[in-house]
């Protein structure tokens, strides 16, 4: 196992949550302390309190990954009298880098909203509305056909070839591939200054733009070739769509009150506040984890029974009444979630990479309010 600098933990990280995914001016990324130095555990929270900050001590971790920005607006100043100040000084005393992944973790597959959706039981599961478009881009390489299982095997290992629900996707199709080694080569195949001709595939594979070095790195890894033949362009009709929010189908249909019921048991919250007819039909659900507020037109247009998200304004819920759609708020809190689920990616990413390194979901509190 190997103890990994805090570069390559978020570099980790970010090859499930980019930065390209958050929404515009996010504040997101490392906002405390310095990356290189290693790291052996990272303390995952929801907000970053002094609370927080004392278990991360405790936990002897060098690193806190926050879903919340600590720094969320400029500051103004920088008074270690103050809580956040006092928090900022213990940070930067006992060398704990803190970054924040915010909607960037929201837009993620399997990161906040995914989450939720999952809490809820919710099927057939869609993006609310699309964010983020990334271009397709497609490799077309050559190789020897004994060759061409171990490659494929790579190039999917890498990233490539995900279409959908399904991965390790790749087309071959087998010719006579020709060449001629001169002076100066070292040929896998083949002896100097002679034609040869060798039984090749064509091995074709799609995989998203962001990804491009990472997929030519294995490509050129894994190929027996010192010189690889290989083309590789951008799909025009073909994106890889990303969003925030999520939209499903329960399996099977209940009341507005009897959902309300299930989200507070399954999210774990003393209660949630509800728009809408007790007795109203729910069988389409949208979630968004946080602030809503935002989204309930989305949520309508989308065919949504209901609208499952956060601080809903007193306003907002008299629009969604008014529009006839459903809305539950249980809370911004219940995106502590995401402590649990990206302790445990991160932990499996970890293992595959054999990174000396664990996630540790916290078990402090950061929610302010009680219920008398």
């Amino acid at each position: 196992m190997k103890t990994a600098n805090g570069h390559e933990i978020i570099q980790l990280f970010e090859s499930w949550s980019p930065k390209f995914f958050a929404l515009e001016d996010d504040p997101i990324g490392l906002q405390i302390g310095k990356l290189n130095l290693p790291i052996k555990n990272v303390l995952v929270t929801l907000d970053v309190t002094l609370e927080v900050v004392q278990e991360a001590i405790d936990k002897k971790c060098q690193m806190i990954l926050a879903h919340h920005p600590p720094i969320f607006r400029p500051l103004k100043n920088l008074r270690t009298d103050s809580p956040s100040g006092e928090m900022f000084t213990l940070c930067i005393k006992h060398d704990i880098a803190v970054y924040a992944a915010h909607t960037n973790l929201d837009v993620a597959p399997g990161g906040v909203n995914d989450l939720l959706a999952e809490a809820l039981g919710l099927k057939q599961i869609n993006i609310l509305e699309e964010t983020y478009a990334e271009p397709m881009m497609k490799l077309a390489v050559f190789v020897p056909t004994s060759s061409s299982e171990d490659l494929r095997k790579s190039l999917a290992s890498a990233g490539a070839g995900q279409i959908g629900n399904y991965d390790s996707c790749s087309f071959s199709s087998t010719g006579k591939g020709r060449f001629q080694p001169i002076d100066g080569s070292n040929p896998f195949i083949g002896t100097k200054n002679h034609l040869e001709e060798v039984e090749e595939d064509k091995v074709e594979v799609i995989f998203p733009a962001s990804q491009k070095s990472k997929i030519l790195r294995a490509m050129y890894t894994n190929h027996p070739y010192e010189e690889v033949a290989f083309d590789i362009w951008t799909l025009d009709s073909k994106t890889q769509q990303q969003g925030i929010g999520r939209i499903g189908e329960l399996e099977r249909a209940m009341t507005l009150d009897e959902f309300a019921q299930q989200v507070k048991n399954r999210l774990s919250v003393p209660f949630v506040r509800v728009v809408g007819d007790p007795s109203a039909n729910i069988r389409k659900v949208a979630v968004l984890g946080g602030d809503g507020n935002k989204y309930i037109q989305k949520a309508k247009r989308a065919g949504a029974d209901v609208l499952v998200t956060g601080d809903l304004y007193f306003h907002v819920a008299q629009d969604a009444q008014a529009l006839g759609l459903n809305v539950i708020d249980p809370g911004h809190h219940v995106e502590s979630i995401m402590k649990k689920g990206v302790s445990e990616k991160m932990n499996a990413m970890c293992k595959e990479k054999k990174f000396d390194c664990t996630f540790i979901a916290s078990e402090i509190s950061t929610e302010p309010f009680r219920i008398l």
